[in-house]
């Protein structure tokens, strides 16, 4: 309910800026086209609220509202209703008619696309058949040269107002989009790639190390009996070791290296243009960073990783015997006693 909400009150917003604007320039144009038809007081009056008054009312009934986007669609078509009666009350001179009614279903396609502009199409209906039961059906068919420059701020600043406002929210969108194709590719407990980001990255470098004969390492990291950790002390404590993990990652290795958490308590790390030796290296001031941790509510918690390291060779077929390699590094450290490394002597086509 609050979310919808948000979402309504973002959209009367939007709305507010291109009403204010059409309705105060375009009250201009309507009152070019009523003065040679000497109109009553009384419709002067109402061209003021509708071009002043209006934008400001609409504004306060859609943030007001238990449902700010409904409000802001009724305030919509209302204003389709306004410019179908003051082209009846015009007489439909040619220009006016034209630049007011177009400007509005502009806007009603912006907001609303197809469904709001057949919406906004009958509203005009209703509101000129409400101007002729008052003035009769009337046509005038001839444009002054003050009714001419009367419209040309409408067709001019208008659609400049509505641009900016749908140019931003493309802007927004796109920002949106980005931050969701972000999310889709992170693990929301360590903040680095999920598993099948991870994967098409894996395939990604092995192409580039393919092309360009250069050279990296793999490493796959387990974090020793976590299963155990998570009975003895709680998920809780587990979470927090796993993140732990991911802080490390992230502090030492630069940006060119590409982290990922592969499983449950398996984590993985592309190491391009870093030969094995400096890897190795690497990895073991992580595997040292991390039995040096000290929970603070379990001071009694140590954590120790077992890491499997494979460098890339050109026999390998594809990426997946990359990984291969160093998943049986992995294997190797963990069933030889654990907290250690494990480098792969290499692939069995060599």
């Amino acid at each position: 309910m609050e979310n919808q909400r948000g979402k309504g009150l973002s959209f009367a917003r939007r709305i507010y800026l291109p009403r204010a604007i059409g309705l105060g320039i375009g009250m201009f144009s309507v009152g070019a086209a009523l003065y040679p038809l000497n109109p009553p007081a009384w419709l002067w009056a109402l061209l003021l609220f509708n071009g002043l008054a209006w934008p400001h009312v609409a504004y306060q009934v859609s943030t007001r509202s238990a449902f700010p986007y409904r409000a802001e669609r009724r305030n919509l078509l209302y204003d389709s209703v306004f410019g179908g009666f003051w082209a009846a009350s015009f007489q439909f001179n040619p220009l006016t008619t034209v630049t007011i009614l177009s400007m509005m279903t502009m806007n009603n396609v912006a907001a609303g696309g197809q469904r709001l502009c057949m919406l906004g199409a009958l509203a005009q209906l209703i509101g000129v058949l409400l101007g002729w039961s008052i003035f009769g059906v009337k046509f005038s068919l001839t444009t002054t040269p003050i009714q001419v420059w009367a419209c040309l701020p409408m067709l001019t600043l208008y659609p400049l107002a509505l641009g900016m406002v749908c140019y931003r929210l493309a802007i927004k969108l796109g920002e949106h989009k980005r931050t969701l194709s972000a999310l889709s590719r992170t693990d929301s407990l360590t903040g680095l790639l999920n598993h099948g980001a991870w994967k098409d990255l894996l395939h990604l470098k092995f192409q580039q190390c393919h092309e360009h004969n250069s050279q990296a390492t793999l490493a796959l990291i387990d974090i020793d009996h976590f299963k155990v950790i998570n009975d003895s002390y709680g998920h809780i404590v587990g979470d927090t070791v796993l993140r732990q993990l991911s802080r490390e990652l992230k502090s030492l290795l630069d940006q060119r290296d590409l982290a990922g958490r592969y499983g449950g308590d398996e984590f993985c790390v592309i190491l391009p243009n870093l030969p094995l030796t400096k890897a190795e290296a690497l990895m073991e001031q992580l595997r040292q960073a991390l039995h040096q941790y000290r929970h603070p509510d379990v001071p009694e918690l140590r954590v120790s990783l077992s890491i499997g390291l494979a460098r890339y060779q050109r026999a390998y077929p594809d990426a997946l015997d990359w990984l291969d390699d160093a998943d049986k590094a992995l294997y190797t450290a963990k069933h030889t006693g654990r907290n250690t490394i494990s480098v792969a002597l290499g692939h069995s086509s060599v």
